[in-house]
């Protein structure tokens, strides 16, 4: 019996509430950053350690608003911290969701797998006196070894 880890069917309808709903979120966080990966590499980095250093730091810059220059917006930077607030539970949401969505394809993958590799079997079998000669080499040609020539033996074993 074939590996089944999965099964999933979606209605046109269910598709298109998901499709929709990712269109509301790209509109609305059409604000996020896109850095390459240069910009990222030349940035401070906010760790967790740093992370109690800015928070405490804009807490103090808050309380003492005079040692600031007219150039320093606190305004700004209280609004970034916020932003940071706002934005985490929601990346962790949407981080749940595509690890979920990761491993989903890759069970469908292997389940897909699986089955051809087990269908496939089957043909080298029983598809032998069925006129399935000529489809079955042409599936054969996922195992045939890529550099030296190899045998018509060869071409049959599967190696996965």
């Amino acid at each position: 019996m074939p590996q089944n880890l999965i099964s999933l069917a979606w209605t046109d309808a269910e598709l298109a509430e998901v499709d929709q709903a990712l269109t509301t979120l790209e509109t609305r966080l059409e604000g996020l950053a896109s850095l390459s990966n240069a910009q990222v590499r030349a940035l401070n980095k906010m760790g967790d350690k740093s992370e109690a250093f800015v928070r405490q730091t804009v807490n103090v810059l808050a309380m003492n608003p005079q040692v600031l220059p007219p150039s320093f917006s606190l305004a700004e930077t209280q609004g970034d911290l916020r932003a940071l607030d706002q934005l985490r539970p929601r990346l962790a949401r949407l981080r749940r969701l595509t690890d979920r969505a990761d491993d989903t394809t890759i069970a469908l993958g292997s389940d897909l797998m699986a089955a051809s590799l087990e269908g496939y079997a089957l043909l080298k079998v029983s598809g032998r006196n069925q006129g399935l000669d000529s489809l079955r080499q042409d599936l054969a040609a996922r195992f045939r070894k890529t550099g030296a020539a190899s045998t018509p033996a060869e071409e049959e074993t599967p190696s996965a």
